[in-house]
């Protein structure tokens, strides 16, 4: 009786410690707390014998409350349009934290089933869930453990193994904490921890960045999400952003060399702008790069031109990686008919995909991958750049995801890219944070939340490509692949295993 109301009570707090450990993510940004809640998962993993079942009930418990107070920013798009979308905004958190704690689940359940008594076994199948939630179902890898180090000195593992393998060090090193054996042990384990506080501590021990003679006008136009699109305040949004194009820079040493807009950042669609690309570039004698919806054969793309000094479309991206239930929705026909459509979706079915990643000539700058909001949330979507660029861009509509967490947890994600590849980033956010990412992902020059403006941010230089850049994702695949292999032959090798 007591040891069933012992396991009952680890389920209960599973919640509470997941939802703690969720504190590692933006707006909070305290790692040591995020790191605090595996360690007291991997304790609770451990003194909870059981089925897989039971087991898969622990971790989905601990992901539940991990991702409901992680992904909290999710019911803002919902509340845009209130009595069109307000209801869907309980049950969209509710299932989404419910959905990705099943991939927690399903790793603390395969780990029992493989290897009831190992903690590591654990490390491995979570690892292994965290790259499979990055890709299945066109991925959501969102507030992943890693993305919680991006602002300290661990997070520069990112340019070495990515964002899955640091992922799975964190795993590993809490399982290992909680090892039992003789002093020497004890003792490796404590200096593994103190080395892994003063990682999740410390800012990035690197040298400033290099910056280039090239400046990067980024400009916030701080329209919020109703009033983006209201006929009302068109005209108003865009002249501020013609008047923050053509302002004289701050600073003379800091005259653009290139003028960035955020996505969406004019209610017309391309084919519709009619004088208004003229009136863009009359506005700057340079560059000026845009996102803008288009309509080509019946179908809608987000896109982003990049405008020369006539005004005339040089060069056009489509986005190819599209948000579901957002900018798309999956089996939309069948939806529509219950009244569900995407909630930045046009007619029918929503946006169309464009055809995958590619580079931009930017001239003196140097060559772009463009990234058209949620793109940046994914490191195999930059790593499929068909060529190294000199940087990256991102144009997004952050006021989609609230004031606080939402734009926060995606301006990281975007440092995250940075590290990655070893490049700077230049972000021009609608309503922030638009920033200058230097490539070992920090913030140079930022617009604050929720502001109007612009800034005039240097661009800093490129560092030689990284391990991670270079490799991807196959070798850790690979390796947790062979692990946990390994793993399942021994399990059928142990006495009663035999089937």
């Amino acid at each position: 009786m007591m040891q069933q109301l012992a396991m009952r009570g680890r389920v209960l707090l599973a919640p509470i410690a997941g939802a703690i450990a969720a504190f590692g993510q933006a707006p909070y940004e305290l790692p040591l707390l995020l790191f605090a809640g595996l360690v007291a998962a991997f304790w609770f993993y451990r003194a909870q014998s059981g089925s897989p079942f039971r087991a898969a009930l622990l971790g989905w418990g601990f992901g539940f409350g991990y991702f409901l107070h992680a992904l909290q920013w999710i019911v803002s798009p919902f509340m845009v349009d209130v009595e069109r979308h307000g209801w869907m905004a309980p049950f969209a958190l509710i299932l989404l934290a419910a959905g990705m704690a099943l991939f927690w689940g399903l790793a603390f359940g395969l780990a029992r089933w493989i290897a009831p008594k190992r903690g590591l076994a654990l490390a491995l199948t979570w690892a292994a869930v965290e790259l499979l939630r990055a890709y299945i179902f066109t991925g959501f890898p969102w507030a992943m453990p890693a993305q919680a180090l991006v602002g300290v000195m661990a997070g520069q593992g990112l340019a070495w193994v990515g964002p899955y393998a640091l992922n799975l060090w964190l795993f590993a090193i809490a399982a290992i904490l909680l090892l039992r054996g003789p002093l020497a042990l004890r003792l490796g384990q404590g200096t593994l921890a103190l080395s892994t506080v003063l990682l999740l501590l410390l800012p990035p021990q690197t040298p400033p960045a290099v910056l280039t003679d090239q400046v990067v006008r980024l400009v916030q136009p701080n329209a919020t999400q109703r009033q983006k699109w209201n006929a009302d305040t068109f005209e108003f949004f865009f002249t501020r952003q013609l008047d923050y194009t053509a302002a004289a820079p701050k600073d003379e040493s800091l005259a653009p060399d290139l003028v960035i807009w955020p996505e969406t950042a004019i209610p017309w669609a391309l084919d519709m702008a009619g004088s208004a690309l003229a009136d863009i570039g009359a506005a700057s004698d340079v560059p000026v790069v845009l996102g803008v919806q288009r309509r080509s054969n019946m179908r809608y793309y987000n896109s982003l031109v990049v405008l020369d000094a006539n005004g005339a479309v040089d060069q056009l991206y489509d986005k190819h990686h599209l948000v579901p239930f957002g900018e798309y929705m999956p089996m939309g026909d069948l939806m529509a008919r219950f009244g569900i459509h995407g909630l930045a979706a046009q007619e029918g079915n929503g946006f169309s995909s464009g055809p995958g990643a590619q580079v931009l000539d930017l001239g003196p700058l140097g060559s772009a991958l463009p990234l058209i909001c949620y793109e940046a949330v994914f490191a195999h979507d930059v790593n499929a750049a068909p060529v190294r660029p000199a940087f990256l861009m991102q144009v997004t509509n952050d006021a989609w995801f609230g004031k606080a967490a939402g734009p926060r947890q995606h301006l990281a994600q975007a440092r995250m890219r940075a590290i990655e590849q070893g490049l700077p980033m230049a972000r021009a956010a609608n309503t922030g944070i638009s920033a200058m990412i230097d490539p070992q992902g920090r913030v140079t020059a930022s617009l604050t939340l929720n502001t109007e403006g612009f800034i005039d941010a240097p661009l800093p230089a490129p560092l030689p490509p990284t391990l991670y850049s270079r490799s991807g994702d196959l070798p850790l695949t690979v390796l947790i692949t062979l692990c946990l292999a390994g793993l399942a032959v021994a399990r059928r090798r142990r006495p009663g295993n035999a089937d």
